[in-house]
């Protein structure tokens, strides 16, 4: 790594969080270096999904006429799945097609790449294929980074660089997330043409899908996903590293049992396997974010543990927007008055409270001990799904009543105590 200036500010990962904070900062004026490992921004990425985007639409009116987007996502479906069948909710809304619009398919190594492009043009200087090993300190604050034998200072530091943050573990802010704070995405993208998708899933236009799955995990805690992309579909599966590990299934066999699913193999028929990939994601919720700013340091995204699971919802880039915006904000307040001090930065914090950030994370924090619960992914998908069975076919023996089977069914499967127990965990969670 070359860089011959000092700049005020010195990003560390070029994700969405991350090309926010520099592309904020940059078009107020401030010199701005965006440092990426990757040698192409986006090649270290897997992340293929959902980008709620209004926040964005925030920062870059329109961003979506020239972002490269995929899908706007017009249909939300949830569905409940064993080896033969499935129980699906389908949410089809035609306000959702609508300006300005809620949600978008998109790939993540083409959408960081334009995302960086804007923070260049913003004037931020990106500079690529750099490993960040820790940072500077003097005097207890953050001065700089180091990378390799080469120390570059600034005035202020952004860790952006994921669920692993070495930025934020060598400054002191956080430790390495534990396996019970992190989950284990696995995903694949098949190839069709938009012809094809748009048949399948019936689709018109730019109109697309986004589909969540619960009971396709071997009973690991956690949930499948299907998105649909202009001539491609991303399908896979995030499950929690300590359910995966205590499973002792291969991430290759869990991937292909939920794509060897009715409603997932029919989906991506006759497709090219285009990318297999796996990668981290932070699942501790609300309890596992931890101190955020410090004296020349602010922390932002998956660093941060800005992913929130909502079981039907898996949001992470909004808020990794939304804390990119808010650290670019802080430091333009700090820069005003030339104090980089953890009291000036904690202007930081003071906005994530203040929006809908850590708001949202506070209203769900109940969910992370109701997703833990492996009853959610085998025992209560059981039950419903027998009791779907018996409500659609008729195999000539008198009916019982629906709510009569229903109490049988759950009571005879599962203990009294743990439906008491688990209805109650959902209730404080929801």
């Amino acid at each position: 790594m070359i860089l011959s200036d000092e700049p005020d500010v010195i990003v560390v990962g070029a994700g969405p969080a991350g090309c926010t904070a520099a592309y904020a900062l940059a078009k107020s004026g401030m010199d701005v270096t965006l440092v990426e490992r990757g040698e192409k921004t986006g090649d270290k990425n897997v992340s293929g999904g959902v980008l709620f985007g209004r926040v964005l639409h925030r920062l870059i009116p329109r961003f979506w006429e020239e972002a490269p987007i995929e899908r706007i996502i017009r249909t939300h479906r949830v569905s409940m799945v064993d080896n033969k069948a499935s129980l699906t909710v389908d949410y089809t809304d035609e306000s959702l097609a609508e300006e300005p619009y809620n949600a978008f398919s998109i790939i993540r190594a083409d959408f960081d790449r334009w995302f960086a492009s804007k923070a260049e043009d913003a004037g931020a200087l990106l500079a690529n294929g750099v490993r960040v090993d820790g940072v500077v300190k003097k005097n207890g604050r953050v001065v700089g980074i180091r990378s390799g034998d080469e120390i570059v200072r600034s005035k202020v530091v952004i860790a952006a660089d994921g669920v692993n943050s070495l930025v934020a573990e060598d400054a002191g802010l956080r430790k390495r997330p534990t396996d019970q704070q992190v989950a284990l995405g696995i995903k694949e993208v098949y190839g069709l043409s938009e012809e094809a998708i748009n048949e399948r899933f019936g689709l018109l236009g730019n109109d697309g899908v986004a589909h969540s799955f619960l009971g396709a995990t071997e009973g690991i805690p956690g949930g499948g996903f299907l998105y649909t992309n202009r001539a491609s579909i991303s399908v896979g599966v995030v499950v929690l590293l300590t359910g995966f590990q205590r499973s002792k299934i291969d991430s290759r066999e869990i991937i292909d049992r939920f794509t060897s699913t009715p409603i997932v193999r029919r989906a991506i028929r006759d497709g090219l396997l285009l990318e297999y990939s796996a990668h981290l994601v932070p699942e501790g919720g609300y309890s596992a974010i931890r101190q955020l700013s410090d004296d020349g340091i602010l922390v932002v995204g998956d660093a941060a543990g800005l992913v929130l699971n909502l079981g039907f919802s898996f949001e992470g880039m909004n808020y990794a927007i939304g804390s990119g915006m808010a650290a670019a904000k802080a430091i333009l307040k700090a820069h005003k008055k030339n104090d980089f001090s953890k009291g000036s930065l904690r202007e930081y914090d003071c906005i994530l409270q203040r929006n809908f950030m850590l708001k949202d994370f506070k209203t769900y924090k109940g969910l992370t001990k109701v997703f833990g619960n492996p009853r959610l992914y085998s025992d209560y998908p059981e039950v419903i799904m027998h009791l779907a069975r018996d409500s659609f076919i008729s195999d000539l023996v008198p009916r019982q009543r629906l709510v009569t089977r229903a109490i049988f069914k759950f009571l005879s499967d599962i203990p009294l105590p743990h439906l008491i127990k688990d209805g109650l965990e959902l209730i404080r969670g929801l």
